[in-house]
């Protein structure tokens, strides 16, 4: 059934999609219906005299021809509500392959916004990046458009290599990157956050979105590839996404636009890069980079990193570094199971006292392990400030506690792994033996110590180098379940996997555990969980078994 929306750009689009003309991402697919589904509501008007008035616009000016996906976003921007006017989207999530031009859509749109053509006086523009080089991509292609027009354009725009303004409706356009402390958003009318998955955290985010929204049809646009930036803000928002196109959520203005592959092997079939790649059939070069590409990562692993993760959207680590591929580790966001009065295992990463410490406590039921994790992080830590994970939001999940003294005293491990042990049976701790000194006598007062009761395991390099191949099964056959815990997940993929030849010179066969990451990230989490599966044998006898007592160990 052919789709109608009163659109031709917006139809042509869905149907092609639709009937398979166009190879498309089952989540663009889905996108569709959610469009349909919206664009039904008879409350809704599509302005089409404005679309066509903008696509002649920026096609005369840039000198471009605007692709089947450019025509389909710049309808869907010119859909409104009647009764209220306000826009049916108010934000766009564009995710495609590198090299298909996001940058060469949104800048003319950026400029269209503050022409009064779209009619609307003090339509700011503001395009924000990490970098300054990616914050000026889009402004200076406007600003080049404008050079090459100034005969005409000089009648309508004020330009410097900072501002660009329209001089009828005195709208600009800025770029802005993190060190744009000032914005708040008030007086903008169009957000565009350009390659999020570079963001770590919404810090920068949350500066120009305070306040944002009080400008007629306001609308923010968030376009980027994949990448290699775990747990930040990319992935939070895809799993809105996720919510959304398969209608959990209904409420909101979101429309994701996710261009990617579906599966790992559609990388082996040239015509469903298509699904990544939208513009590909339309750009020769763009075919040509991407067939040298994939003939190149058959014998360079960071080439098949790059290829998988930048060009077709599907997240893929360093095969010869990473513990596992991120599909594996994302794929441990499952709910946990009650596990009151079951057996478990505990380990314990801690390596400064003035750093980041972790505990993982870890169960084995039917198969599956299943893992509690938790941290504490040290306010005087040096790298406090550099590591960029949304602390406040981590702690509000109950993952991580941060610490405002000189250190992290043995007790607070040992005070939380005591509450634990009131709801679990714990049949053993293990930890690096070097800092068994740190933590011997506040473990020993609530019942653990090697020597008496011989319930604390110090982990040695050979007991690392059994376990890694054991954790690798673990990721490859899908045995974890962590439940939603974005600090050991952001951990994990910190996490390398290197040679015993790296470290002594000598290849023995035996591989452990470094930091991909050395400064900025951490790999706590994991160790813990690596400490805490060491013991896993000691669980096969303990099934079953009641909780300790140890009410009488104060």
């Amino acid at each position: 059934m052919m789709v109608t929306t009163k659109c031709k750009y917006i139809d042509d689009y869905i149907n092609a999609v639709r009937s398979g003309e166009i190879i498309s991402s089952k989540a663009i697919i889905k996108a569709t219906y959610i469009v349909e589904n919206k664009l039904k509501n008879p409350d809704v008007f599509i302005d089409v005299d404005k679309i066509d008035k903008g696509i002649e616009l920026i096609e005369r000016y840039f000198e471009i021809k605007f692709l089947d996906w450019e025509l389909f976003i710049f309808a869907l921007i010119h859909c409104f509500y009647k009764s209220t006017d306000t826009v049916v989207f108010n934000k766009f999530l564009i995710m495609m392959g590198r090299g298909n031009g996001k940058n060469g859509f949104i800048s003319p749109l950026g400029w269209y916004l503050t022409l009064p053509a779209h009619g609307i006086d003090g339509y700011n523009v503001d395009i924000v990046a990490n970098s300054e080089d990616q914050a000026e991509t889009s402004f200076n292609d406007v600003y080049d458009m404008l050079e090459r027009t100034w005969s005409k354009s000089k009648k309508w725009f004020y330009k410097s290599k900072q501002l660009i303004k329209n001089k009828i409706t005195n709208s600009y356009i800025k770029f802005n990157t993190s060190n744009a402390r000032t914005k708040d958003g008030k007086r903008t009318g169009a957000l565009v956050f350009d390659e999020i998955h570079e963001y770590e955290n919404y810090t920068m985010i949350s500066v120009f979105t305070s306040g944002f929204g009080k400008r007629k049809h306001s609308r923010s646009f968030y376009i980027t590839t994949q990448g290699h930036v775990r747990e930040g803000v990319l992935d939070d928002e895809l799993k809105i996404a996720d919510d959304v196109l398969n209608g959990t959520i209904t409420e909101l203005g979101l429309i994701p636009l996710l261009y990617q592959i579906d599966d790992e092997k559609e990388a082996m079939d040239p015509k469903m890069w298509n699904k990544a790649c939208p513009s590909l059939k339309y750009f020769p070069e763009l075919q040509i980079e991407m067939q040298s590409e994939f003939i190149t990562m058959k014998y360079d692993s960071h080439v098949e990193q790059e290829f998988y993760t930048k060009r077709l959207n599907f997240p893929k680590s360093d095969k010869e570094i990473a513990v596992t591929d991120w599909e594996n580790i994302k794929i441990t966001d499952k709910p946990l199971i009650d596990l009151i009065g079951q057996s478990c295992t505990c380990g314990i990463d801690y390596t400064k006292i003035n750093d980041m410490a972790s505990v993982n406590l870890h169960f084995k039921i039917d198969g599956i392990r299943y893992d509690i994790n938790h941290s504490w992080f040290c306010v005087n830590s040096a790298d406090f400030k550099r590591v960029k994970m949304d602390k406040e939001k981590l702690k509000g999940m109950g993952l991580l506690t941060i610490v405002d003294e000189v250190e992290i005293s043995p007790s607070l491990i040992t005070d939380y792994i005591y509450e634990q042990a009131q709801k679990y049976n714990i049949t053993g701790i293990a930890l690096d033996n070097f800092r068994y000194a740190l933590l011997a006598a506040a473990l020993k007062e609530i019942g653990f110590d090697k020597k008496e009761n011989k319930n604390v395991k110090m982990v040695s390099n050979n007991d690392i180098y059994k376990i890694v191949p054991v954790i690798e099964s673990y990721f490859v056959n899908q045995y974890f379940v962590w439940g939603d815990n974005p600090l050991l997940r952001w951990a994990t993929n910190n996490t390398k996997v290197l040679s015993s030849k790296a470290k002594t010179g000598v290849d023995t066969g035996n591989r452990y555990y470094a930091k991909i990451e050395g400064r900025s990230r951490k790999t706590d989490q994991f160790m813990a969980l690596v400490h805490s599966i060491i013991l896993e044998e000691n669980l096969e006898e303990a099934n079953g078994l009641v909780l300790w007592d140890m009410s009488d160990i104060y």
